[in-house]
């Protein structure tokens, strides 16, 4: 009895023991673009893989914007996302502050109101009567452009105003400039520069002038309560790892 007892608690330790086994699983959520550069970068070079260790094994997903990625968070369907503060505010206030916790920046700037080069828009109030794009509504290009729309005495048709505010897909955006069906886009990188260059548009404003010092925070981490609490060394590992990379 006891010969089996320990064979079968060695054969328990080599199960264990074996790759992807033990380990904890670190799911992660980021969007293609250049204000996500430190998670792009640390996910194409492996970085966060070595500051983890083989005790952890990290998932991907992609998102095109925030709301996306803070649903998915309030599934369970990731730990931890780089995200804007938009989403992340929405995320905190729907949960009466319970789902997340911000624990640290990622990127300031790195987003752009570019405008088509034959839609006729000169000046702010040229915008009566546009369309004009967004990532996805309640992201933060959306809120942002609401914001500066409001600020010149405008709204979005869908608050009683005359501007067709259109949350679309940053890739689609292009497609939609080059058919001429959108006059507009507030955009983060690399989208605002290739609307320019792809997508015969040029640069209405770069959204750092509205910031005191230039300064806002574009992108940063986010980690679900939940998750913090149960791996508390893992986000530390991870954050470590994000600092060094950024800088």
């Amino acid at each position: 009895m006891i010969k089996r007892f320990i064979f079968v608690l060695g054969l328990i330790s080599h199960i264990l023991a074996l790759p992807g086994l033990g380990q904890t699983v670190v799911r992660v959520g980021a969007f293609p673009n250049i204000p996500h550069a430190p998670a792009m970068v640390g996910k194409a070079n492996g970085w966060f893989e070595k500051a983890l260790g083989p005790s952890a094994k990290i998932q991907w997903t992609s998102f095109n914007a925030g709301p996306s990625a803070i649903e998915a968070l309030f599934s369970g369907a990731i730990d931890m996302t780089y995200i804007g503060p938009n989403p992340a505010i929405t995320g905190y206030v729907r949960s009466n502050g319970e789902a997340l916790r911000v624990v640290a920046g990622a990127a300031s700037g790195g987003v752009a109101l570019v405008v088509r080069n034959d839609s006729g828009i000169q000046k702010p109030e040229d915008f009566h009567g546009k369309r004009v794009a967004s990532p996805q509504l309640g992201n933060t290009q959306d809120v942002a452009l609401r914001a500066w729309l409001k600020a010149h005495g405008m709204k979005s048709n869908d608050k009683g105003g005359d501007v067709q505010v259109i949350p679309l897909a940053n890739p689609d955006q292009l497609t939609l400039f080059l058919r001429k069906q959108l006059d507009a886009s507030w955009a983060p990188e690399p989208w605002a520069t290739r609307l320019i260059h792809e997508g015969n548009a040029h640069l209405f404003l770069d959204e750092r002038d509205l910031w005191p010092q230039g300064q806002f925070v574009i992108t940063h981490l986010i980690v679900s309560t939940k998750f913090l609490r149960e791996h508390p060394d893992v986000v530390k590992n991870w954050i470590a790892a994000h600092v060094e990379l950024t800088e």
